[in-house]
């Protein structure tokens, strides 16, 4: 699927900018950084350039401005793994090394431009390393979450047809038990501290390897990424995006979701498989010359994420949901955070009831941002805007964000409908390009003008979106249509509620019914759970429409969770249902 860029279709989208905001004191970035730069292509005045490659044309720019002085002293990046273990880099510092593992991607395993590379690391300052190098040499990046089984493995590698796959010792052994049954790939990295047969070492690799290394002359479409994106059917897809839809999207849709400066910090800490990662701890930072923080996390721990607001002068946590749900089980009145001026919340819903304790607690807001791995970040609530409990704020630039009916007819405000963005007759640079080798479901993913995300929900006057549910996930009962989101948000503002899941449950008279999976508070854990559910049940009608309630309730230990924290709907459905 091609992108198609036309300077006229720059300027009708430039309307679709937020206002222009007052950067909370933050010095404005310096007419001869990176960003200015592409000033004129912003404001239409230029075309978007052919070829593009993020290594060269953003980090290496920023290195230079780093060597002649213009940028504060902060590194660009830096880790820490909570044992006393921590790497800075400079901008300059970084170029060196990711020119070093390029030589060892090219030289060594004898891969070339267009090449597909499967990485399965944890949070470890390698996968940045192996990040930059694969910008640097053309090479297609396919990143994995560390908790991939030997089946998921086999299977990557099998549709991708990677020829080479970098990984540790924890998931080594998966690698070569299926390796044999993968006929493309050729080489086999381990980032470790000692040797394992049939593996090349990558850290002894690289140190040895020269530094001298020309980057590749790459286009803009030229693809740069492939995620693999679960359904609610069939195998996980392949979506590609380019040097485009990833590296030149932040110098082209303005300050929207991130707004950082070169001072500034930010800290995801979002798991390295997740296209978050992509967006939150590599470009969109990058490009503002700003400094990127992590954690290694090998356990998402309320205790190490405040110890470490407190320790590092961190201006921007961004993390899923369930991140502000634990935090604020806390008593944060212990903690006094360095340097937190700005929280964000991505991947699902963040119910009301936990940004007011947030907020009560913190003084801080949690600004909401809305996207998919095809699309990135679509809809933010950008810093400066009014933020409203519930919504995901306004549509972000370069996206024509609406809600559609099943004829692909844009529904008024208020009325509930699938939450879609404008791809024809322009593709907007930052979505996906293809589902690789699956025209079918590329073209399904297509309805009208629109690429239609399989959500619904609904956009108000003030044109702020709100997330009603995956378009699987509504619960129709005796004909009402109720959202799972807006009971889960009604359950948890109850005390003895820690978490809750809602999902449909077959029903003989109503087709069927809501039911809720409540994890209980530790104070609530010997309660008389008879009576709870009836409490539960009344909360829930006097908070919201009396017809969604749950009419069934139980109690659990824990919900099913992918790996990046969203809760695993479909599982409980399907158990409902007798589909597992």
């Amino acid at each position: 699927m091609k992108l198609l860029f036309k300077l006229q279709t720059l300027k009708s989208l430039w309307t679709l900018k937020p206002p222009n905001r007052t950067f909370h004191g933050h010095p404005r970035l310096l007419a001869s950084d990176v960003y200015s730069q592409y000033e004129s292509v912003r404001r239409g005045e230029q075309e978007i350039p052919k070829y593009f490659n993020f290594a060269s044309d953003v980090l290496d720019k920023w290195s230079e401005i780093e060597k002649a002085g213009k940028r504060p002293s902060n590194p660009a990046f830096w880790w820490i793994n909570g044992t006393g273990e921590e790497v800075k880099w400079s901008f300059e510092e970084l170029g060196f090394l990711s020119r070093k593992v390029a030589n060892v991607l090219t030289k060594v395993c004898g891969l070339q431009k267009g090449a597909r590379i499967v990485v399965i690391l944890p949070r470890v300052p390698e996968w940045w390393l192996v990040n930059v190098a694969c910008m640097r040499a053309g090479i297609v990046l396919i990143p994995g979450i560390s908790q991939l089984s030997a089946k998921d493995i086999l299977y990557r590698l099998q549709a991708s047809k990677a020829t080479c796959i970098i990984t540790d010792d924890v998931l080594a052994p998966a690698v070569d038990s299926v390796a044999s049954k993968c006929q493309f790939l050729k080489t086999k990295l381990i980032v470790s501290k000692g040797n394992r047969e049939g593996w090349l070492n990558f850290t002894d690799l690289y140190k040895n390897q020269s530094a001298d290394h020309s980057c590749v002359k790459t286009r803009i479409q030229d693809s740069m990424s492939i995620f693999f994106t679960s359904g609610t059917t069939g195998s996980p897809k392949m979506t590609e995006h380019s040097q485009g839809s990833l590296g030149f999207r932040p110098l082209l849709s303005e300050r929207y979701w991130l707004d950082l400066t070169p001072s500034d910090m930010v800290w995801s800490t979002a798991d390295t498989g997740w296209i978050l990662a992509s967006l939150a701890s590599v470009f969109d930072p990058w490009v503002f010359g700003s400094c990127i923080f992590i954690h290694k996390l090998p356990q998402i721990e309320s205790a190490a994420i405040l110890n470490t607001l407190c320790r590092f002068p961190i201006d921007v946590l961004i993390g899923a949901p369930t991140l502000f749900r634990m935090l604020v089980q806390n008593d944060l009145s212990n903690y006094k955070f360095m340097n937190l001026k700005h929280c964000m919340s991505g991947g699902e819903p963040l119910n009301p009831e936990v940004m007011e304790q947030w907020k009560s607690k913190t003084g801080l807001d949690i600004h909401e941002v809305y996207g998919q791995t095809e699309t990135g970040i679509i809809c933010s609530v950008f810093k400066g805007m009014k933020v409203k409990p519930g919504s995901m704020g306004k549509a972000a630039p370069l996206y024509d964000v609406q809600i559609i009916d099943k004829n692909a007819n844009i529904l008024p405000p208020g009325q509930q409908g699938e939450i879609a963005v404008r791809s024809k007759p322009i593709r907007p640079l930052g979505l996906f390009s293809e589902y690789v080798d699956n025209p079918k479901k590329t073209g399904e993913s297509e309805r009208g003008d629109f690429y239609v995300t399989g959500d619904r929900g609904t956009m108000d006057e003030d044109g702020y979106f709100k997330f009603i549910g995956r378009d699987d996930d509504i619960i129709i009962s005796s004909g009402y249509r109720i959202g799972p989101f807006e009971v889960e948000s009604a359950l948890i503002e109850h005390p003895a509620v820690a978490e809750t899941a809602v999902v449909s449950s077959p029903d003989p008279l109503r087709g069927e019914v809501v039911k809720a999976f409540v994890v209980l508070s530790p104070t609530f854990s010997s309660s008389d759970l008879e009576s709870l559910t009836c409490d539960l049940q009344e909360h829930v009608k006097k908070t919201t429409a009396p017809y969604k309630y749950p009419r069934k309730v139980e109690f659990v230990q824990e919900l099913p969770k992918t790996v990046t924290g969203k809760i695993k709907r479909n599982e409980l459905r399907n158990k409902e249902w007798g589909r597992m």
